[in-house]
């Protein structure tokens, strides 16, 4: 449904370096950047936008992100919080979802809740 997402951010090169840590094991990237913006997402497709923004970001939205596997999920968790995401849901089952929904949940530095997840 979607071609693309756009977060406002308060800084810009804190949140680029968390978000190229935290989406490699997913398999993303930094595909494009300049001044005031910043694109991840597939090799050559960007479909996360960040923005700086000097103002308030808002309450933060909700991005979940499709992982390969399990294994992508955890590393996704374990690498946000060395980049200094804070915990919002360590990787594992969430049977209240579907019985085979595997997720972590992370804050990234202005409070978006990131997922990343896979079905099987």
């Amino acid at each position: 449904m979607f071609d693309h997402v756009g977060l406002k951010v308060s800084n810009l090169a804190t949140s680029t370096e968390f978000y190229r840590k935290t989406l490699a094991p997913l398999g993303f990237e930094l595909c494009s950047s300049g001044d005031g913006y910043a694109g991840f997402g597939p090799p050559g497709a960007p479909a996360l936008w960040l923005y700086a923004h000097a103002g308030p970001v808002g309450a933060g939205a909700h991005l979940a992100f499709r992982a390969p596997g399990r294994e992508p999920v955890n590393r996704f968790h374990a690498e946000g919080v060395k980049a200094g995401a804070r915990d919002n849901g360590a990787p594992g089952l969430r049977p209240d979802y579907s019985a085979d929904y595997y997720a972590a949940f992370l804050h990234d530095p202005d409070g978006h809740n990131i997922e990343a997840v896979f079905f099987g």
